[in-house]
């Protein structure tokens, strides 16, 4: 088992309608506005952007996000990622009954040196804190939706 390789999945069920998630789940300029692990997004240009993350534990993780593709008819939205993690990321936004479903998938390898170092004992830590992120991001999503 490669002990620095990660898949995630995230289910965020929302009260509001599929196109209005989307709309803010692609401007991931104001994600620090709302998410507060999302620490900064720096644009480099339309589709690229620079990203630090923190959740609980006491690390930050900068990685590079490039747009590979923006489907609002299928509600994807999907990055390519590269620095501290590198892999894929992809928000599906789906209807659900009145409101909508956001799957967030996530495939990335680990390449920060510290957690690379601790990779086999931390695993169920880096694990919860990325639990704990998406979490705190739904009920950021959900405040920011209801505040618009």
């Amino acid at each position: 088992m490669d002990w620095t390789h990660y898949r995630f999945r995230s289910l965020w069920s929302l009260p509001v309608p599929l196109t209005v998630v989307y709309d803010a789940l692609e401007r991931v300029e104001d994600y620090p506005g709302w998410w507060p692990q999302v620490r900064s997004v720096s644009r480099l240009n339309d589709t690229t952007g620079v990203v630090t993350i923190r959740s609980v534990l006491p690390y930050d993780m900068t990685f590079t996000a490039r747009e590979t593709r923006r489907d609002p008819r299928a509600g994807v939205l999907e990055a390519a990622m590269t620095g501290d993690i590198e892999g894929w990321s992809r928000w599906t936004v789906a209807a659900d009954g009145a409101g909508s479903l956001a799957r967030y998938d996530q495939v990335v390898d680990v390449n920060k040196a510290l957690l690379r170092r601790l990779a086999v004992p931390g695993r169920p830590f880096f694990r919860a804190n990325h639990r704990w992120m998406m979490r705190a991001g739904r009920r950021g999503l959900l405040r920011h939706l209801q505040a618009v």
